[in-house]
This record gives C-alpha cells, structure tokens and sequence, in this order.
C-alpha cells in the first residue's frame, strides 16, 4: 500500500499536480476543501473524496452512517473530519467529476503538542504602540457556510489561558459573523500568545477548532499601504466564448481592507447563482477577490471590471480589466508551449523510467499482477545451471538451496534444475538441450563446488541460446569483477557477454529487498500464472536453522 501510494504521488509531481500539507491537533475539527481550477469545467460535477490512510478508501460513495462511524461528512467539495485521530492521518485525494484535475492532501494529525506542530500552526501578527490593533480568528480549513446541519457556534478568544472578553466585538463577513478581538491602543503589555477558538454544532455535538496568534508589539509604525499585487490596470484577458474563467485580484493583507468586484458602476455580487460573481477570501499574508464567469458571454465581452481595494487607514486603490475573445490567428503560440512542456515532460518522464525502471517493473508485477496471459509452449520460467567459480565467494550449497527455494516457493517461478531434474541415466547432453529448450531462460549460479556441466556441454548450451535466441542470466560474484589474474574460462566468458549479469556480493545480497534480487527478479519473464503464497525464510540463516 505504501510504495503504491508514493508511486501515485510521483505520477502526480509529473503531472504538475500540488500536494497541499494540512496539519491538525488530535480531537480537533479539520476540512479538507478540494480546489477548482481555472482549467477545469465548473459545471455542477460529482467530487470524489479517496482516502490513502490505512487502505485505499473511496468515502464519497460511503452511506451517511459509514460517514459518521468514520467521524467524517462529505459535502460538496468539503470533507469535514469533525474529531482529527491517528486513524485519520494520512493522504487524501480528490477529483472533480472524470475529466477534472486531481487534487492531493497530506493531513497530519499531532497527537502530541511538538515545537514541529507549534511553527507550523503559528500566526504571526505585528502591531504598534499607541495604534489601534484588531486581531481576527484565521478561516482556514472551517467548514463552508453552506454544509447542511452545521452552524458556527462563535468564536472564543484567549490570552496564554486566560479567557478575553472585553473590547471585543463583532463584524459581518460575507454570510457568517466573526468575533475579533480588539485593541484600541496598544501597549507593550499586550504582546504574547493569543488563541481563538472555533466552534461548530453538528447534530447535537460540539466541535472545535482552535488557532494561535503570535502578537509583536513594536515602537515603530511605518506607513506603509497594501496595493493590488495582481492583476495589473487595464490588463486585457483573452478569453474563450462559452469558457468558465476566474480572475484573481489579490492584494497584501490589510487589517482594515476589504476587496470587491465592480461592474461599470454596479457592484458584482457574491451568490454563486449568478452568471458572474466574486468570491472574497484571505489569510495572513493575503486577501483574494476571485471574479468568476460561468460562461463567458459577448455581453462580458463589452464590459470593464473593476477591482477595488477599500480601507478606512489607507487611499483607494484599484485595477481595471477587460475580456476579449481569443485571435485564432495566435493560437500557434499557446501551441507552441504545449509541444514545449509536453516535450520536457516526456523528458523527464524517461529519465526518471531509466533511474527507477526496475521498481516500476517490478511494482507492476507484484501488486498489480501484470503476468502473461499467453503461452509460449514452454515448461518452465528458468532453467538453472551451476558453474565453478574460480573464488571462494560462490554460492555454497545452503546458498544454492536456499535461492532454489525462494526463486520457487516465495515468488512462484517454475524452474528446472540441472542436479534435481536432470535424471541419472539419461544422457546429460540431451537432457540439459531439452531443458534448454523448454525453459524461458537459462540462469547460471557461481558455486564454490563443481556442481555444473563441463565446459564442452556449456559450449552446446551456448550456441542453443544463441540459436533459439533464450535468454540468459548470468550471475558473478565481486571476485570475478575484480579478478585479472585468473579469468573465467572462454567458455564463461561468452556466455557471461551473451546474457545479463548480476552480481552476488554475499550475506549483503541475501535480503529479498536487495539489488540483487530485485536485478534478477527483473530479467526474468513474466510468469504466465500468478505466483502462490508461501511463508519462507528471509535469510539464508532462517533456511539453516528451518
């Protein structure tokens, strides 16, 4: 489960997909909130919600007592986590509808409250001796205002444990009220760790959701005013009739600053039922007017937006935008970039296949059964012959068993052996070609004994090969790539140019997660059945004592 969910996450970096990080206190509320993009149809589609924690988990197409049982609701594009556990830590994904972009989360449940948790939680705010200071309660990760049955329960504010309620008071933002904590003149005594507290009713339950403030009190104020970041005045946006298009104003954060849409001299509004609305959001670092078209009209066409940035401390500032229907005549360019990306990506794609081929095969083949499913007419996966190897570091006949054994009983290859299968009284020579011949490939094991055929029966070996194009495997040891002194016989030496190798470093390479295995496993074929189950030993020391 784990190397397919990190193989899914690597298809996704290729792809260009965003992996966001949400981080939680155990017992606490979390929403997860699945992302539109400005590529994807904004028509009313089905999301799909799957979770990768302990099993791959599809919660969309869960009944609505599962969800309660799981401590989870899914709504819209929300996923609501109402009480966060180690049950629920883990990666999520979702999709919207089977064309959209697919989105990916990473949640983090803290059951302990580490310094990790606390820096990657922490709000920071600065405020300024003598002025005025408004401390609001971050909106990351509530719950939407329209999920049905959930209601905000207002919010709660604390100063290193003491509970503020004095010169707060309460503003309206869009559909929900905010409680804020307000400072009318600061003083040094202020400065330290604020915590506000969420609180959402949900089917007679309470549930929380708490955020902390780190307030610096300094001595200097420099003026200094947020201005619109994005888009710049009188930009024109090429746009496609009939297309869903967003535009994003975005603008640093102000304490006092709100942003809105005009159109010509009428505000845009807010409820997502019209053709054309905006969405406002912020956090701490910036504030966000998202200009939505549902679906771009001639009438969008003739018409100047406006993007406004009003504060109560500050001057107005604002950009204007107008649409425009894309020049097929330059569609060339856009073209041209997609080879471009589409080229690099293909790039990267083959050097990353290259660097992790072996894996990759590999990972097809156990977990998600690529075999053959046609045959070949042939007996066995393998045919495995010895060899003498002119150092001591062969395989020595524990070694030799117990690779038998795992190469049959733990991955389920059909293999013929020449001392077990090769019947006394038959003649050799027949009995190995025929082998040969009934065998997809032939792997030939360095052994510290001379267990193997002569070097005139491996000479009729090797021209079979050669003539009925089998494959070899053709194992060495770290001796014999270091050996100059005493080579491999001629005999050896074709054959180990004829076949791939793969080299046995000893006790290093016995664990079945080694290069080793993975090298051989990977220039064997494909077995035509799936492998059986079997409990084997690990390790050539649990066959010795088995």
């Amino acid at each position: 489960m784990k190397v397919k969910v990190q193989l899914l996450f690597l298809l996704a970096s290729l792809t260009g997909a965003q992996t966001l990080d949400s981080n939680v206190k155990a017992g606490e509320m979390v929403v997860l909130w699945c992302p539109q993009y400005k590529r994807d149809n904004h028509a009313e589609v089905k999301t799909t919600w799957t979770s990768y924690t302990t099993q791959e988990m599809d919660l969309t197409n869960m009944s609505s007592s599962e969800q309660r049982q799981m401590g989870v609701l899914i709504h819209d594009r929300s996923l609501v986590i109402f009480r966060a556990s180690s049950n629920h830590h883990g990666n999520y994904s979702c999709s919207l509808g089977s064309a959209g972009s697919q989105s990916w989360f990473r949640l983090t449940v803290y059951t302990t409250l580490s310094r990790e948790y606390e820096e990657m939680t922490q709000y920071k705010k600065i405020c300024y001796t003598t002025k005025s200071c408004q401390l609001y309660c971050p909106a990351s990760y509530i719950p939407a205002v329209n999920i049905p049955n959930i209601t905000s329960n207002g919010v709660t504010w604390h100063k290193e444990g003491e509970t503020l309620s004095e010169d707060s008071y309460y503003f309206s933002n869009g559909e929900r009220k905010e409680k804020i904590y307000h400072i009318s003149s600061v003083d040094k005594k202020d400065r330290g760790v604020y915590t506000c507290t969420r609180s959402f009713l949900y089917l007679g339950q309470i549930y929380n959701q708490s955020f902390t403030l780190v307030l610096d009190v300094q001595t200097n104020n420099p003026e200094k005013y947020a201005v619109i970041k994005k888009p710049h005045n009188n930009t024109v946006f090429h746009v496609d009739l009939g297309s869903t298009v967003v535009i994003d104003c975005k603008a640093d954060y102000s304490d006092f600053g709100s942003m809105f849409w005009f159109s010509e001299n009428s505000f845009v509004e807010m409820k997502n039922s019209s053709s054309v609305f905006y969405n406002y959001t912020w956090d701490k670092h910036e504030m966000t007017a998202s200009l939505v078209f549902k679906k771009v009209s001639e009438k969008d066409l003739s018409k100047h937006y406006m993007c406004k940035l009003q504060s109560d401390s500050q001057p107005l500032s604002f950009v204007t935008i107008t649409l425009a229907a894309t020049n097929i005549h330059h569609s060339h360019v856009p073209l041209a970039v997609s080879i471009v990306g589409i080229a690099g990506m293909m790039v990267l794609t083959v050097v990353i296949y290259v660097k992790l081929k072996i894996d990759i095969t590999l990972f097809l083949r156990d977990t998600l059964g690529c075999h053959s499913s046609t045959s070949d007419g042939k007996s066995y996966d393998a045919f495995l012959m010895c060899y003498k190897s002119d150092t001591d570091t062969g395989l020595n006949a524990h070694d030799k068993k117990w690779l038998e054994n795992v190469l049959e009983e733990k991955f389920g290859y059909s293999l013929c052996i020449y001392d077990r299968d090769v019947l006394p009284g038959k003649a050799v020579a027949e009995a190995v070609l025929d082998c040969t011949g009934q065998s997809r490939t032939v792997v030939l094991i360095p052994t510290s004994l001379d267990l193997g055929p002569g070097s005139g029966l491996l000479s009729a070996v090797h021209e079979a090969l050669v003539e009925r194009q089998t494959r070899l495997v053709f194992i060495k040891t770290d001796a014999t790539e270091v050996s100059k002194s005493e080579p491999l016989p001629e005999v050896l030496q074709h054959l180990g140019k004829a076949g791939h190798c793969v080299t046995w470093k000893g006790i290093s390479s016995t664990p079945l997660s080694s290069p080793f295995w993975k090298e051989l496993r990977y220039y064997l074929p494909p077995m035509q059945l799936a492998p059986k189950i079997w409990f084997l030993p690990n390790t050539i020391q649990d066959v010795r004592s088995w």
